[in-house]
């Protein structure tokens, strides 16, 4: 009977020193996972960006393809950076069902009341419409200005973005900011004077100033962009899922293409379309897949824009465009020939440093938090 006493006390002590290391092991466990959930989020970064900037040159090139082969059309140069979205819908079905959470910083503080359906439809209309009014307005740029001038200006975004974070996020404007913001201003401005020999043939005074004030409305409506997007993720959409990027980016570029959709019927110039396709210098195969491709490249562009919204904040999306700012010219004089003038060089090593002044601040930031989320842990720890 004591034999069986002890065996029975014995199991138990087995049993419960189990029932410690278990629990051990499970700590240790979340220990190693938030490491691996760590690099597997910064391995999303990197995949949305190298999309992001490969999205964004492809989308450059072939917008301008277009012009430059006999394509005349401002609405379907519109319609095409807009209307990608259905090789979206796949993906977008399956997040539907799957709610994947993704901790991230830009929305780290939202509320989690769920805002009314009538807040959310607001904000998908307002997000599609200016989508339509600045694929509108790049498409002028692309039509009467060379595609690397098009891609300096677009630089300039960084600076409208900031601006309108600081009003609608609350970003900060430090020194680096600021230096980053005259760089880029100054590169913008500089093209201006580029004009005179960097015309596309064809293309008169008046039309390249057209061009070029379009390009920086088209740069200013993305900054806006952007700053709209993180705010829309912080305050109205809330949820920590993937499924809100996805909604955003497809509800969004269906109102985008409805309204582009209607300017073009209204404008009239569907009833040229014909001639055009078969007036194109590339044939009319070659039109249609310009046209495919465009869209397929607007829209990965546009998706990964979204993401990196999503993942860390407008301003870091904008700074990777900036990012493969010199891509796009350098792609420019090897595929349209595009003279790359001495102001135009000074122009994009001035874009590249404020990028880079931007970045420097980013890593800046990052750090900072980094530092304040360990004291925190320690606190509570304590």
């Amino acid at each position: 009977m004591i034999k069986a006493q002890q065996l029975e006390l014995h199991l138990m002590d087995m049993t419960e020193a189990k029932g410690a290391n278990s629990s051990t092991g499970t700590v240790s466990q979340g220990t190693v996972f938030r490491p691996k959930s760590y690099m597997i989020r910064w391995l999303r970064i990197a995949f949305y960006t190298v999309f992001s900037i490969s999205g964004q040159a492809a989308a450059a090139l072939l917008n301008r393809l277009y012009y430059e082969k006999g394509g005349t059309s401002k609405w379907v140069g519109s319609l095409v950076q807009v209307v990608g979205f259905p090789i979206l819908l796949p993906y977008f079905f399956i997040s539907q069902r799957r709610k994947v959470i993704t901790p991230n910083i830009s929305t780290a503080a939202v509320e989690t009341k769920p805002s009314s359906l009538l807040s959310v439809v607001c904000v998908y209309v307002f997000l599609g419409l200016l989508m339509a009014v600045n694929a509108y307005l790049y498409s002028v740029g692309f039509q009467y200005l060379p595609v690397s001038t098009v891609a300096l200006i677009t630089a300039s975004q960084l600076a409208f973005n900031a601006f309108f974070s600081y009003f609608l996020n609350s970003q900060k404007f430090t020194p680096f900011i600021i230096n980053s913001l005259v760089l880029l201003t100054m590169s913008s401005v500089l093209l201006v004077a580029n004009n005179s020999s960097e015309r596309p043939p064809g293309v008169s005074n008046g039309k390249y100033v057209l061009g070029f004030i379009c390009t920086i409305f088209a740069a200013a409506t993305n900054g806006l962009l952007l700053a709209s997007q993180q705010l829309a993720f912080r305050k109205v959409l809330k949820m920590q899922s993937f499924k809100v990027v996805m909604d955003l980016v497809i509800y969004g570029s269906l109102v985008a293409s409805i309204a582009t959709t209607i300017g073009f019927l209204a404008s009239g110039e569907w009833k040229g379309l014909k001639r055009e396709m078969e007036g194109y210098a590339l044939g009319s195969t070659s039109y249609v897949m310009t046209l495919v491709w465009t869209a397929v490249a607007c829209q990965v562009f546009i998706f990964c824009c979204a993401a990196l919204v999503f993942e860390l904040s407008a301003l870091f999306s904008n700074a990777i465009a900036a990012f493969g700012l010199p891509i796009v010219p350098i792609a420019a004089m090897i595929v349209f020939h595009d003279q790359m003038s001495c102001i135009k060089g000074i122009s994009m090593v001035l874009a590249i440093w404020g990028f880079l002044s931007y970045v420097y601040q980013q890593y800046l930031d990052d750090r900072e938090s980094n530092d304040k989320n360990k004291k925190g842990s320690e606190v509570s720890e304590a």
